[in-house]
């Protein structure tokens, strides 16, 4: 999407991601990838309905909080090539 590559966490006080029942494991992988996936879909669908963006912030936040800087780069980085292997 725009600009993906500089995106920065919105303001405000934002401590850790609550629990997602989804997720109750430990090893929270799945759950950055998830919440990376529905950030990508809920900004292509705001967008192409022309509403604001601010309700996809929560997803911005929680995988900004779990995933690996380097993850979020790559995927981005395949996002722009077209190869990104998720469903957006």
């Amino acid at each position: 999407m725009l600009g993906t590559d500089i995106q920065k966490p919105p303001k405000g006080k934002w401590h850790t991601p609550p629990f997602d029942p989804r997720f109750p494991n430990q090893n929270q992988t799945r759950n950055c990838y998830q919440n990376f996936l529905d950030y990508h879909r809920c900004l292509k669908r705001m967008n192409r309905r022309g509403k604001s963006t601010q309700p996809c912030e929560y997803y911005f936040r929680v995988y900004h909080s779990l995933c690996p800087i380097s993850w979020v780069q790559r995927w981005n980085q395949q996002i722009k090539e077209g190869t990104f292997a998720g469903k957006i």
